[in-house]
Parts: C-alpha cells; structure tokens; sequence
C-alpha cells in the first residue's frame, strides 16, 4: 500500500509545472537621482524617475529628472510594449555604464509608465 501511495504522490509531482518568479514590489534604490548616478561605479544598479525628453537614435534617448539629464540606452525589446512620450513619467531601471572617453550612461533593462 505504501509504494502504491509513494508512486501515486510521485506521479502527481512530475506533473506540476515549475514556472518562473520574480519580486515585483519596490527596491531600496528608487530614489537614485541622475546627479546621484553620475558618481557611481560601473555596473550599479539603479532605478530613476523622470521623463524620457527625446531620442538620439541607435536605441540611445535623453533621460531627464529634477537633478539633471543623462543619456539611456534603451534595447527595442526592454520597452515591454510601451509608448512613451516626453510627458509621460517613467521609472527605469538598469545598471549604470561608465567610459573612460565619453560621459557615464545608462544600461536600461525595463522601462514603466508611473501613474
């Protein structure tokens, strides 16, 4: 009876799906601003608020906050479907991207609408 209830439980076990998760709510780091991110080291990751002003094409477009300007870059796929205009606040988040010739940008990995 028990190896008829133990390969029951197993049979029900290889049938469940696994799916992929991931935390959604907010991170400690929301608050980073562009005069904030311009002093950090490569690789950072950051999350910022404000306003995409314009693109300057090749996936690269003007970021804007109440601290000052920096260029993101954007990947066609990170968008998520979404069209934004200068009007619309955003949040994005990525990793900070310094150069030793050219000034620091952003790395952006997904960009939201905040309401």
């Amino acid at each position: 009876m028990k190896k008829v209830l133990l390969m029951a439980t197993m049979a029900v076990i290889a049938n469940v799906q696994i799916t992929e998760a991931a935390f959604t709510g907010p991170s400690g780091d929301v608050n980073t601003t562009v005069e904030q991110v311009k002093k950090m080291p490569d690789d950072t990751n950051v999350v910022l608020r404000g306003y995409i002003e314009k693109a300057l094409g090749d996936e690269k477009y003007v970021f804007k906050d109440d601290t000052g300007s920096i260029v993101v870059e954007i990947d066609d796929d990170d968008w998520g479907g979404l069209d934004v205009s200068p009007k619309d606040k955003v949040e994005i988040r990525g990793e900070v991207d310094t150069h030793m010739m050219k000034p620091t940008d952003i790395d952006v990995d997904t960009v939201q609408l905040v309401k």
